[in-house]
């Protein structure tokens, strides 16, 4: 089996990734912050030491500013709904997931006001339209670094200058981009940081986090037990507890921590080149197959390591089924959770078929995944 799909959740993961989540929840799985006894203490540190983890990745100056949550769908939701209020404006791209989108359009209806500057056909956004859209009650910028649709690289660096320079919050969502490209919140001025544990990060399924720059507060979205302040009846305000009730997935959080202590051992650096490596030679065999329709920048400085295709006008859905059951070669097809960004570059109707590479991912993979495109372009 071949798996390209790796944006929507990174597999397989490190071998020190499941015997971690093993580890927890073999020999030490108590409820973290609760208890005072061995166990829990010992899963309490392995959960703070994943904050430390990814301190260090993301440079972020103090652990505790980071909320675990259950996936970046959690973590944008906590982070839009927490901060904007009934006659606040919000800026946006039509490049985002519907896990903005359609948080927004919730606001909407509430009194939220929201701009979405349209990107590119190949997905780009020009931070200048951003900058001309600012109002008087403009209070948050919200991108994506990296397209899940067509790869396109977002100018962050250049967006964060903007919202600093006027002073607006900006809210980034890593999904595609946290674990393989470089993300420094204080040199990119960004002020919240939502990002997913299953995909870059390497680590399993149900964890996440969510970066709040020292200063900023956020309504939390639920209310309930956090081990602290446990006399009272109110949510307590410090962090990371006012945004962290119930029972943690302290097997999750900790094996995240391990996916990125193999990040970091193995050098962030070294794993973008590989994963350029492979996106090139994968553009460059299939610019060489026709009927193949091939969106994006298809510039790995552009480009992250997400490749949509069609081939000819065939529906995407059936491809990706042929590719499946005849190649045993794992892609997404359809819409991908953005609508307004297949309207942006002209697949809403046909969809895609995505091809998202990872740090397992070889050569001799992506050969074989061209050589069942070209077959199935010949047969149609």
């Amino acid at each position: 089996m071949i798996y390209f799909d790796n944006a929507a959740t990174s597999f397989p993961k490190p071998e020190t990734v499941y015997e971690s989540v093993f580890n927890v929840m073999k020999n030490y799985g108590a409820n973290p912050g609760r208890s005072g006894h061995k166990l829990a203490l010992k899963a309490g540190r392995g959960i703070y030491e994943t904050r430390e983890a990814i301190s260090n990745l993301f440079n972020i100056k103090n652990p505790m500013d980071i909320i675990f949550t259950y996936n970046c769908t959690d973590s944008l939701n906590l982070g839009i709904k927490g901060l904007l209020i009934p006659g606040d404006h919000v800026i946006t791209t039509s490049m985002e997931h519907n896990s903005v989108l359609r948080p927004l359009k919730a606001l909407e209806k509430n009194g939220v006001e929201t701009t979405i500057i349209k990107g590119d056909s190949k997905g780009r956004i020009n931070p200048l339209e951003i900058e001309n859209s600012i109002k008087k009650n403009t209070k948050m910028i919200i991108t994506t670094h990296v397209s899940n649709l067509t790869g396109t690289i977002m100018p962050i660096r250049e967006i964060g200058e903007i919202a600093k320079k006027h002073g607006i919050i900006y809210m980034v969502d890593g999904a595609q981009s946290a674990g393989v490209y470089d993300i420094d919140v204080e040199e990119m001025n960004i002020d919240l940081l939502a990002f997913p544990g299953h995909k870059g990060l390497l680590g399993p399924q149900g964890t996440g986090g969510l970066y709040i720059r020292e200063g900023i507060e956020l309504k939390e979205l639920k209310e309930g037990g956090t081990g602290s302040s446990s006399d009272s009846l109110y949510q307590p305000d410090i962090l990371p507890d006012k945004y962290e009730s119930g029972t943690p997935n302290a097997p999750g959080i900790i094996g995240l921590g391990e996916g990125v202590r193999y990040i970091l051992d193995r050098d962030i650096a070294n794993i973008r080149r590989h994963e350029e490596e492979l996106t090139r030679h994968f553009i460059e065999e299939l610019l060489k197959i026709d009927g193949v329709k091939i969106y994006g920048p298809l510039d790995i400085n552009e480009q992250g390591a997400v490749v949509p295709i069609n081939i000819r006008y065939e529906d995407s859905s059936e491809i990706s089924y042929i590719l499946d059951e005849e190649y045993d070669i794992c892609v997404r097809s359809g819409l991908h959770c953005a609508p307004l960004a297949h309207k942006t570059i002209g697949t809403f109707e046909q969809g895609v078929i995505r091809f998202s590479f990872g740090l397992f991912n070889t050569h001799e993979e992506i050969e074989q995944g061209i050589k069942a495109i070209k077959c199935i372009s010949e047969d149609i």
